[in-house]
């Protein structure tokens, strides 16, 4: 019966490819009917997701698969509709674009089973990921979440071992039991990749990008950033061995990942451990946000702020009515922060088990910078209602977020007790906590999806996974895991947007080109001057806050959506049509400086040797 199906759906295919229609004018009416019914059915799937993340039941998950279902095939057949048309030789270009957008089904082009079968795989994967929890270093018997409980202890604490506890334990929990559900998943997206003419998944998640030279690209930026990654990972080895001593790290051997601060080692949040001039201001304001008494809606109020400040939407009323900014106490939800947009009546909202700290006031202007997105291209039609590419989504907010971590900014709004300008010293602490952050990701964001691109290539056996993705973290982040992993394990689902089928590329195109829609924005609000010595008018003292000029050219942007091809958006505010990391570059240009000076002075190693906590030492000789 499924053979017939297939063989039925190809065969309708061949007949619409020898007898397509060329009316534009038909073809017009059709996307624009079928764009009005997507609204209500987009609207219909994420209430579905949305209840089944806010509360993570058995019946939700059903009820969200049953309506991923129902869009899929609503998805599927308004596809064949639209390929009734020559759409690729019509004259109207807007019009090619959108049925060439409407037209890729993705995995709605899988039958009943097969997309029954995707939607769990990946459904379950997520739920063993929020609903485990751990038992107390000090005492088993209590229970712990991962959110926000132990992502707390792995920034408070520093004592190795019950670090070490806690990583090998959420491992073993929020990877391993996924094994069977990310391969099914493999399976079924490169199945729907194939159907859509694709060669597997990567293929088909590379075309979002709209760029046959994509992967060049983003290994050419690698490549740029990495004699100034070196460098910083070189002395922030340096101080960890300064701390926990020679029997916890070793100057030769990448950076136990237990000890960054972050169960994944993608952002490095010790600052107090690395930072250079402790008597010199930093930017770490947790404090002060307690003191002055700010609460989650507070921390929310003040992003919104920032936004009407630089004549960007303010938060429509539906979004301080739906939006889950607290952990409810009565139910399981998924904590992981994210936007959402519901596409009818200003419905845009935004989940997460906000706690009063630095890290999540600079997220929420993250998730406030995708619904400004949603916001302004809202008149859009459906299909052109995304990031001009993936990245640019993730963007946005962390444009914001450079100006917000300012020195400038957070004395403007009186959450640093500095005067802002302290010289040198002060510049440099601030650099190092961004680095800390925003370099440090460049790697992983890059292993994150090189290693699904080979997996759905079928260049990595099963057998192999595990070592392969460890010895890709040690290749190019000079990162090891905290206890002996093997094959035995499978630790990349440990990673929510494994589990949950996320792309993460977009986070390292967002992490570069930030700093190019940043340059832009400064330039426009008078912030930058690119050969002034004045400190006050450098790109990491830039504050664009009420400036009405940045706003309207992030505005212009925005508005277009994926109207456009990316190069095209881009140009719009930077005058660049390539991905670069120039702008990133020039923002830690006096970080690097400082860092090659000291590491000299210092007598620091450069570069690791391979980890001995990863059982398969002759993968990669």
């Amino acid at each position: 019966m499924l053979k017939l199906l297939i063989l039925k759906f190809v065969l309708s295919l061949v007949v619409l490819t020898n007898c397509l229609s060329n009316d534009e004018q038909a073809a017009e009416k059709l996307v624009e009917k079928i764009c009005d019914e997507l609204k209500t059915k987009m609207y219909e799937t994420n209430v579905a997701s949305w209840n089944h993340a806010t509360n993570l039941t058995n019946d939700n998950e059903k009820k969200k698969e049953d309506a991923e279902l129902k869009m899929a095939k609503y998805n599927k057949k308004a596809a064949l509709e639209l390929l009734k048309f020559d759409y690729k030789n019509f004259k109207n270009e807007t019009l090619k674009r959108l049925m060439s957008k409407m037209t890729m089904i993705g995995d709605n082009i899988l039958d009943e089973k097969d997309f029954r079968e995707l939607s769990s795989a990946i459904s379950q994967m997520q739920s063993n990921f929020a609903k485990f929890k751990i038992g107390c270093f000090k005492n088993k018997n209590e229970l712990l979440e991962f959110e926000p409980d132990i992502i707390e202890i792995l920034l408070k604490s520093r004592d190795p071992d019950e670090l070490e506890y806690y990583w090998t334990n959420f491992y073993n929990l929020a990877g391993t039991p996924s094994v069977k559900n990310f391969y099914k998943y493999v399976e079924l997206r490169n199945k729907a990749a194939v159907k859509n003419k694709f060669k597997d998944g990567s293929e088909m998640w590379l075309s979002n990008y709209e760029d046959e030279n994509f992967e060049k690209n983003i290994e050419e930026i690698l490549e740029q950033i990495k004699p100034f990654y070196m460098q910083l990972h070189a002395f922030v080895r340096h101080k960890l061995h300064e701390h926990y001593g020679p029997e916890h790290v070793d100057l030769k051997k990448p950076i136990p990942m237990h000890l960054l601060g972050n169960m994944w080692g993608q952002l490095w949040e010790i600052d107090d451990l690395i930072v250079p001039y402790q008597n010199a201001s930093k930017i770490e304001f947790t404090e002060e946000l307690v003191k002055q008494g700010y609460t989650a809606k507070k921390m929310f109020e003040t992003a919104e702020e920032f936004f009407k400040s630089i004549n960007l939407s303010p938060m429509p009323e539906l979004f301080w009515k739906n939006s889950v900014i607290e952990k409810p106490k009565d139910r399981e939800i998924v904590c992981h922060a994210s936007a959402w947009d519901f596409t009818i009546n200003d419905d845009v909202r935004i989940k997460m088990c906000t706690k009063v700290t630095m890290g999540d006031f600079v997220i929420i202007h993250h998730e406030m910078g995708h619904i400004e997105y949603h916001l302004q291209y809202k008149n859009l039609p459906l299909p052109f209602r995304n990031g001009a590419n993936e990245g640019f989504h993730e963007a946005v907010g962390d444009t914001i977020a450079l100006s917000v971590s300012s020195p400038k900014h957070l004395n403007r709004i009186g959450l640093l007790k500095s005067k802002g300008d302290e010289g040198q010293e002060s510049n440099i602490n601030q650099l190092m906590s961004n680095a800390l952050r925003k370099l440090a990701l460049l790697p992983f964001a890059y292993v994150m999806d090189k290693f699904r691109y080979e997996v759905f290539r079928g260049t990595i056996e099963p057998e192999n996974a595990n070592c392969h993705f460890w010895r890709l973290r040690e290749k190019h982040g000079g990162i090891a895991p905290a206890s002996v992993r093997g094959n035995h394990d499978f630790d990349i689902t440990a990673k929510y947007h494994v589990s949950a089928d996320v792309e993460y590329m977009r986070y390292f195109v967002a992490n570069i080109i930030q700093f190019q829609f940043h340059k832009a924005a400064c330039i426009k609000a008078g912030e930058y001057e690119s050969d002034s010595k004045n400190p006050t008018k450098s790109l990491n003292n830039c504050d664009i806050y009420q400036s009405k000029e940045a706003g309207n050219a992030l505005k212009e942007m925005l508005s277009l959506g994926a109207s456009k091809h990316w190069s095209d958006v881009l140009e719009t505010l930077t005058g660049e049509r390539k991905l670069d990391a120039s702008a990133f570059l020039e923002y830690f240009q006096p970080l690097q400086d400082w860092l090659i000076k000291t590491n000299e002075e210092l007598g620091v190693n450069i570069g690791w040797e391979l980890s001995d906590k990863i059982d398969c030492p002759n993968l990669y000789e």
